[in-house]
């Protein structure tokens, strides 16, 4: 498998292979990825599932989002870190942390969710286009509207 990039877990027990680069990536200020990341936001890289290889254990943790859609979150059980997340609503995507990632300069993100959440002490870039919450599901376009003007 030729990568597009790699990533690992802190401990390295969990490894990832990308063939393509992420297709989106985003910044979300919710609650759950402030809490789940141990800061003011979580940087997720969008990819097709079956362009990323994940190999090692890793240990899920299901939560229904604002949405009611399922955000399953896989992370090392050795380490603790954050490795990806999958979303019932989005079953084609794969959301790889960007902290995950060996090669950070792959994320190139283009929007921010949740701002309305964001801690005044975590500063949103003003350069990108920001959601006070999730855009409406199917709004792929507005936001790469939004990215290109």
């Amino acid at each position: 498998m030729e990568s597009a990039f790699t990533g690992s877990c802190l401990c390295g027990n969990v490894q990832l292979k990308s063939t393509m680069k992420p297709q989106m990536a985003a910044h979300c200020h919710c609650d759950d990825c402030r809490k789940s990341s141990g800061t003011g936001h979580c940087t997720h890289a969008a990819l097709p599932k079956e362009a990323v290889e994940v190999t090692g254990e890793l240990t899920f943790f299901d939560k229904p989002a604002d949405s009611g859609n399922v955000v399953t979150r896989g992370f090392c059980p050795t380490c603790g870190s954050a490795v990806y997340s999958l979303n019932s609503s989005m079953t084609d995507l794969i959301f790889v942390r960007a902290s995950a990632v060996d090669q950070p300069e792959v994320i190139e993100p283009q929007v921010n969710v949740y701002s309305s959440r964001a801690p005044s002490w975590d500063e949103i870039d003003p350069k990108l286009p920001a959601f006070p919450e999730m855009p409406p599901q199917g709004s792929r376009d507005v936001i790469e509207e939004g990215v290109s003007s």
